[in-house]
């Protein structure tokens, strides 16, 4: 496609060494790359354990895979033998600088998702289910940039408009060829580009390996700061009660009382989440209809737990961080003299707790389970002292506070490279209609 008469396509942000350069060329998707055959094999038809060909399924496009598919670093799984199809086209197989896109999501943000194969290994591997196999005709991308162009804003814009479809959006090959792709003609700036790129995703992806230690590093010591089933201690106690003897068996009713104070005037109103404990409800994307009159809700204490009865035997509970308001569907526990609410917050997060809490909670079927305070003040479970229950809570929560900020640092990298890619590739808004 000629650029005669256009205002000349240059991104905001461009290494010194192509400021005076030539502005990026533009051309259809079906100048650049020609459409391959792929499969449609189911995941019953597909295994971890071995195999001759391997497959990328789209499931995988949107979940795991990078945009840099490299076969040593990825888990794709196998077509199984017994199930496979006559052997596909000696061109339909995959080879480095193919793209591959999801043709199919629930979710605009993800339809036509792409990866690159960057390296096979000399692996067969195959484009599988609802997926679009993609490959140069002329080598005019180089390794890597392909895969980063289809993430840019631009681009994106176009193949979320050319997607059809009400509840699941569908892309056809023969629309995605119609999209107009912008790129340098210089293979060095192409290369400047994926370099620059690729190394913010090492740290991306660095960022994501200490967050997950991190993370299972909790999960572990989970494990050995609360007695195992059967056991009377844990196995992990901080220096001081090594030898405070067995943890004391006690029933729920003995830690905590019902709170049901009526609300009153100028309280904020919490709402109770399966991850995140007690949030203010305004922070939340989905609209509740507030109680006008505030005593029809009931009254919570800093420091007191409340729980969504309906949803304790999943979780949905957490310590109120202010005095505050809740609904009246919630149940409040007010800890007595010798209960450390952040303490238990842990320890009924716990899977044997989850299960304890399943036992005790009442319904036909799940959806219907409900917890009341009567059946949550029976259950027995064993625990510390108070002054062991807060140094298991303070040690936790310092843990969890590492995570969070490492998390956020994993964040801001996230946002950090959004901002790069809109500055490295021409931006969407002189996109024509």
């Amino acid at each position: 496609m000629s650029n005669k008469g256009k205002t000349p396509l240059v991104p905001k942000l461009r290494f010194r060494e192509f400021r005076n350069g030539n502005p990026w060329t533009e051309e259809l998707m079906n100048e650049v790359y020609c459409f391959k055959g792929n499969n449609s094999l189911s995941r019953d038809r597909l295994n971890y354990v071995g195999g001759t060909i391997k497959n990328i399924h789209y499931g995988d496009i949107h979940t795991k895979f990078s945009t840099h598919f490299d076969i040593t670093r990825e888990e794709a799984p196998y077509i199984n033998e017994s199930d496979s199809p006559e052997s596909p086209k000696a061109g339909n197989f995959c080879i480095e600088g193919d793209l591959i896109f999801a043709d199919a999501s629930e979710d605009l943000e993800d339809i036509g998702k792409a990866i690159e194969i960057i390296q096979l290994n000399g692996e067969q591997v195959v484009s599988g289910l609802h997926t679009i196999l993609a490959r140069q005709t002329k080598s005019k991308l180089v390794a890597g940039f392909g895969g980063y162009l289809f993430k840019s804003e631009r681009v994106r814009s176009q193949i979320k408009r050319e997607s059809q479809g009400a509840k699941v959006l569908g892309l056809a090959s023969s629309r995605l060829a119609k999209i107009k792709l912008i790129f340098p003609c210089s293979a060095e700036e192409q290369k400047k580009v994926v370099e620059c790129l690729s190394s913010l995703d090492e740290l991306i992806a660095a960022q994501a390996c200490k967050v997950n230690a991190l993370k299972n590093h909790k999960k572990g010591l989970l494990q050995q700061l609360f007695p195992l089933e059967g056991e009377t201690q844990p196995r992990l106690r901080f220096p001081g009660f090594r030898s405070a003897g067995e943890w004391e068996e006690r029933n729920a009713g003995s830690l905590f009382v019902n709170r049901t104070t009526k609300g009153e005037d100028g309280l904020p109103i919490y709402s109770v989440t399966m991850n995140d404990g007690m949030v203010k409800r305004n922070s939340l994307d989905r609209k509740v209809d507030d109680i006008v009159d505030a005593s029809g809700n009931k009254k919570v204490l800093k420091n007191d737990i409340a729980y969504n009865m309906m949803r304790m035997w999943q979780g949905a509970m957490g310590v109120a961080p202010e005095d505050c308001l809740v609904s009246p569907a919630y149940v409040v526990l007010a800890p007595k003299k010798d209960a450390v609410p952040q303490f238990f917050q842990y320890m009924f997060k716990r899977p044997e707790m989850l299960l304890l809490l399943t036992a005790h909670s009442r319904g036909l079927t799940k959806d219907r389970l409900r917890l009341y305070f009567d059946d949550f003040a029976r259950m027995t479970f064993r625990c510390p002292t108070a002054k062991e229950q807060q140094r298991i809570a303070d040690f936790l929560r310092s843990l969890d506070d590492c995570i969070a900020t490492q998390s956020q640092a994993l964040e801001s990298l996230k946002i950090h490279k959004k901002g790069l890619m809109q500055q490295l590739f021409p931006s969407a808004e002189a996109l024509e209609a």
